[in-house]
């Protein structure tokens, strides 16, 4: 195990014994080790906040897509069915839903044909900041339900060449109905463990959408704060990492990389994104994002790590409503 790792999860183990942990671990329901690691980050009174935030649903977001519709026209077209949306400022393409209108935002006529996408403003972010563009090879190598996978294809009007990849055959299903959905055909969909599949080389751009334990969806599946116990976080973390080697091996000289996770725990951010960069000396760079993310952390019970990964982002329930979302972008300088 990562040395780093490795001793954190020991101070973990330690906290899972504290009283004021077990206290707010009986009352949200989560396992302690999770509330031990929330206190550490954040103190007691953010803590509680977090945790409150967790408690209440998560509002109904989408991302419009203008390769179909034009915005505008999508809007009138909802809110002559009842719908009250709202633009998100820093989204170029997101509206939160304000008030439903005729049906559920995900069966309505629009949505059927192709018109927009139900996806977190936090999971919409991560694709901005890829930034990708028309002529480009793309790849996603973890790609299914197809969320992502699509916002390349409507950010680049279709003329970007995304090579999705599914590990799992029955998402596989999902992944190739909302490309179709939403009207796109540059793409190749590959059936495959993205870390020992032989991927084209010197992709202009990746994006590693990594499997994690999803701590960060405890509004929309509070089951997720007791699914995974620490042995699931050191496994997803190895995962995680091997993800991103495979990546850096892919990418061509220069270029970018984006790492997210759908998670609160720097055992799946910040830690990967140090120990890629000690493993890689001088090899990536951490650029900054554009999204109105905190810092990541760069102090964590007592390990200090790469000084780089505060220009990581974090998108907290708490603070910025949406899902836990970490957020890293690299570009690959040699």
């Amino acid at each position: 195990m990562y040395w780093k790792l490795k001793a954190i999860v020991e101070r973990l183990k330690e906290r899972t014994s504290n009283q004021r942990v077990r206290k707010l671990a009986e009352r949200y329901g989560y396992l302690p080790y999770m509330v031990a690691r929330y206190l550490e980050i954040l103190g007691l009174e953010d803590t509680v906040k977090l945790l409150e935030a967790n408690e209440k649903p998560l509002p109904e977001t989408i991302r419009c897509n203008d390769y179909a519709i034009e915005c505008s026209k999508l809007v009138k077209r909802l809110e002559e069915k009842g719908y009250k949306l709202e633009k998100i400022p820093y989204l170029p393409h997101g509206y939160k839903v304000l008030e439903t209108g005729i049906g559920s935002i995900g069966g309505t006529h629009e949505y059927l044909l192709g018109y927009y996408y139900v996806q977190d403003p936090a999971s919409m972010s991560v694709v901005y900041e890829l930034n990708p563009k028309p002529g480009e090879l793309v790849i996603d190598m973890a790609a299914a339900p197809g969320g992502k996978s699509t916002q390349i294809l409507q950010l680049t009007r279709d003329r970007a060449v995304l090579i999705a990849v599914e590990k799992h055959p029955r998402r596989i299903k999902s992944l190739r109905s909302n490309l179709q959905r939403l009207r796109f055909s540059n793409y190749i969909i590959l059936k495959g463990d993205s870390t020992v599949l032989r991927l084209p080389s010197e992709a202009d751009r990746i994006l590693v959408d990594a499997p994690s334990t999803g701590e960060g969806i405890i509004r929309k599946d509070p089951r997720r704060k007791r699914s995974r116990s620490i042995s699931d976080l050191i496994f997803i973390h190895e995962l995680q990492v091997a993800m991103l080697r495979k990546a850096i091996g892919t990418v061509k000289p220069g270029g970018i990389i984006v790492y997210s996770a759908c998670t609160l725990a720097p055992e799946e951010g910040e830690l990967v994104i140090d120990r890629i960069l000690e493993e890689h000396p001088g090899r990536v760079d951490v650029e900054p994002l554009n999204a109105p993310t905190t810092p990541g952390i760069t102090r964590y019970f007592d390990q200090e790590l790469d000084p780089s990964v505060a220009t990581c982002g974090r998108f907290w329930p708490h603070i910025h409503g949406t899902e836990g979302f970490f957020i890293c972008k690299l570009r690959v300088v040699g």
